[in-house]
């Protein structure tokens, strides 16, 4: 028998209280399955307290496989795990949450799909379009670019005061992540600006150490 409504509320508010006390969010980089697995445990032991699998260029069902085996990992380490793009891969892997980018299905469509099984996380760039989302039902945004990235080289940086001005927007029901360009060197900067919860991609997934880069990264946020 599957859990009711009235259960899957109170699931995803519990899951809504450790993502507002959450500071770092660690997605995985595009590598082989070998290196993103080893990077993601690496994460975990380092701190990261959400975890999110995004790899573009994987076949669908390796991609389910690779979800599985990460709920695994997160599960035991009592770590959020997020499936970026696709709900239904989100929802056949028991992950805590999917993130829509605007090219996906809409918050409202997956929230449609997915009722309160999921944590729905959604870019933005701006007040307007973090809170048009949180209104949708998204539980939390992911904004920037904070700084200069490789992955997303045509979007225009916001730097830490942007991302300020949405959290300040959204206050302190639906937590904002910082993403973008963030590493070692700069987060100090977003700190200084009042954003204390960030999302790493190369910063951990390119690391020699990815377990040490995470506990620094994890550090900084916490000085």
């Amino acid at each position: 028998m599957s859990p009711g409504p009235r259960f899957r509320r109170a699931t995803r508010q519990r899951l809504n209280e450790r993502l507002l006390a959450a500071r770092l969010y660690v997605i995985t980089p595009d590598q082989g399955p070998d290196r993103l697995l080893a990077v993601a445990a690496a994460a975990v032991r380092g701190g990261a307290e959400v975890l999110q699998l995004r790899h573009k260029a994987l076949a669908r069902g390796s991609l389910l496989e690779l979800a599985r085996r990460l709920r695994e990992l997160t599960r035991k380490a009592g770590v959020i795990f997020i499936v970026n793009d696709h709900v239904d891969l989100a929802l056949l892997s028991e992950a805590d949450g999917v993130h829509l980018g605007p090219d996906d299905l809409s918050v409202a469509g997956a929230r449609s799909v997915a009722g309160d099984r999921l944590l729905i996380g959604a870019s933005a760039s701006s007040p307007p379009a973090a809170i048009e989302a949180i209104e949708a039902g998204a539980d939390y945004i992911g904004c920037g670019p904070a700084f200069a990235t490789p992955l997303k080289p045509l979007k225009e940086v916001i730097g830490p005061s942007g991302v300020f001005a949405v959290a300040s927007a959204l206050g302190p029901a639906a937590p904002v992540f910082a993403i973008g360009g963030i590493d070692a060197s700069n987060i100090q900067e977003l700190t200084a600006a009042g954003v204390r919860r960030v999302c790493v991609v190369r910063a951990v997934g390119d690391a020699p150490d990815p377990e040490s880069a995470t506990r620094l990264l994890r550090r900084m946020l916490e000085e």
